[in-house]
């Protein structure tokens, strides 16, 4: 008895001494709870099986429709974040160094989120084709082409209307209706995150003409670099290594030829083969060259995201044809679509929106051919430019207030 008595006691001190016991329970004092704030009535009664509703409850399109509402929450929160960054952009707030790594930011949360719904896949291929059959008949003609969002997301970041696949002879947005048609046209004549980085990447510190003459450097550089190249190789002795060495020389030669064609550049972005106005160009390349500069980092790192942007929604579609062909081989979709057909022709170039910042990779040259920066860039950081110009110019109608005062 009296060993138990002890024990008792013992767990009083212990309960007495133990600290992760001494919080407060606010939930009894009211106020907003979990479930209210997450409205999780609405969100966890919002999985009706349409093979129950006919009488043939089918366990598996619990799954199918729990992973489509998780992939459409993740698209609103992919929405508000892009919507966020292209409002920094649009309102000039760019230019203040703490919001470009606000923006990049945001950003790189937008390809987290994409690599999520990559990986989602996975979850809905633990269903087999057969788990599908059972309950396909009751989703026509329904299709996630219908995804609102996705579209939007595709028309904010800048798919390129023109080269969209056509979705049964017929533009995408003739499958919308409403008040969904006239939000996807209005979303297209938003500026895209493709335009707003243009216009960002034109005003790269360094391309003026008058100043630092990044570009005027770069090419009398490779010019010089180039003519060096070919008059070693001319010393070599005859053979298929000189052969081969002067064939990819000249390979290089052209391209940099085209490089510094702005005429030939317009052509290629009339054709749709390139997306980025040269002046554009011109800024991404001078942030690669320049990536280690305190900078430019920021700048690079942006660049750097949006290609993920690219890959990882290259990433998803290409994982959608697996798992529709896995699914349903060469059926037509439940929209009417040719299903695989059709999925597997969108997976393309043609649906990258930063293939030029991809591109720039064959643009690469030795480190010593690449110009070597002003002091004044070199130092000074975007930001701290900015407050010296300010600084300047105050000073100056200072001094002009002053001599009037005078």
């Amino acid at each position: 008895m009296s060993g138990f008595f002890n024990s008792c006691q013992n767990q009083m001190k212990y309960n007495e001494e133990d600290e992760s016991q001494k919080g407060i329970n606010k939930a009894t004092k009211g106020g907003i709870v979990y479930g209210e704030y997450l409205q999780l009535d609405k969100v966890l009664n919002a999985q009706v099986l349409q093979s129950q509703q006919k009488g043939d409850k089918i366990h598996d399109e619990h799954l199918f429709i729990v992973t489509h509402q998780a992939y459409e929450l993740w698209f609103k929160q992919i929405l508000w974040e892009l919507d966020s960054v292209r409002d920094l952009f649009i309102k000039k707030h760019v230019r203040d160094e703490r919001n470009m790594l606000k923006v990049v930011s945001r950003i790189h949360r937008i390809t987290m989120i994409f690599k999520l719904l990559v990986e989602q896949f996975a979850v809905l291929e633990t269903m087999t084709a057969l788990d599908f059959f059972d309950f396909r008949e009751y989703l026509s003609p329904a299709s996630g082409f219908q995804s609102l969002q996705f579209r939007l997301l595709e028309a904010k970041i800048g798919v390129a209307d023109h080269l969209r696949v056509p979705y049964n002879r017929r533009h995408y947005r003739d499958n919308f209706h409403g008040q969904e048609s006239e939000t996807l046209l209005s979303s297209e004549q938003e500026p895209t995150l493709l335009q707003l980085v243009e216009k960002w990447l034109e005003r790269t510190p360094g391309l003026e003409n008058d100043g630092f003459n990044f570009w005027g450097k770069l090419q009398a550089n490779i010019e010089e670099g180039l003519k060096m190249e070919k008059h070693k190789l001319e010393k070599m002795e005859d053979s298929e290594v000189k052969e081969d060495l002067l064939a990819e020389l000249n390979k290089q030669t052209e391209i940099f030829t085209a490089l510094f064609d702005p005429k030939r550049h317009e052509h290629l972005l009339s054709k749709g083969e390139l997306r980025l106005s040269y002046k554009a160009l011109q800024g991404a390349l001078m942030i690669n060259f320049y990536r280690e500069e305190p900078r430019f980092q920021v700048p690079f790192q942006l660049l750097t995201a949006l290609m993920e942007i690219d890959t990882l929604m290259t990433k998803w579609r290409y994982n959608h044809v697996c798992m529709v062909h896995r699914m349903i081989g060469s059926k037509a979709g439940t929209g009417g679509s040719s299903g695989y057909h059709y999925l597997r022709s969108t997976v393309s170039d043609r649906y990258k929106v930063f293939v030029d910042l991809f591109n720039l990779t064959k643009f690469l040259v030795p480190r010593s051919w690449v110009p070597k920066l002003n002091p004044s860039i070199h130092k000074l950081l975007w930001s701290e430019c900015c407050f010296l110009k300010y600084f300047t110019l105050t000073l100056s109608l200072f001094q002009c207030h002053y001599t009037f005062r005078m």
